[in-house]
């Protein structure tokens, strides 16, 4: 599975590992991914997401299904 928040959609950048003489050589950065078990009381269900910290921060502060509802607009998941 790709390493994508299913709720903020942060995925893996690229950038440069730079050695002590100031060699350069690519590398990846990836997001702090958590794989979290969220209830939903609307549909009395639990739901399994792949998702960041950031993510897990957002749904403590709007909400699961305000996060949810923001993830299908931008296309991340299906409801």
């Amino acid at each position: 599975m790709s390493r994508i928040c299913e709720i903020t959609g942060k995925s893996v950048i690229t950038g440069n590992r730079v050695s002590h003489s100031n060699i350069k050589t690519k590398r990846r950065f990836y997001p702090n991914l958590q794989t979290k078990k969220f209830y939903v009381p609307e549909e009395d269900a639990w739901i399994t997401l792949k998702v960041s910290t950031q993510g897990i921060r957002n749904i403590n502060k709007k909400g699961i299904m305000a996060c949810l509802k923001d993830a299908e607009k931008m296309g991340l998941i299906r409801l």
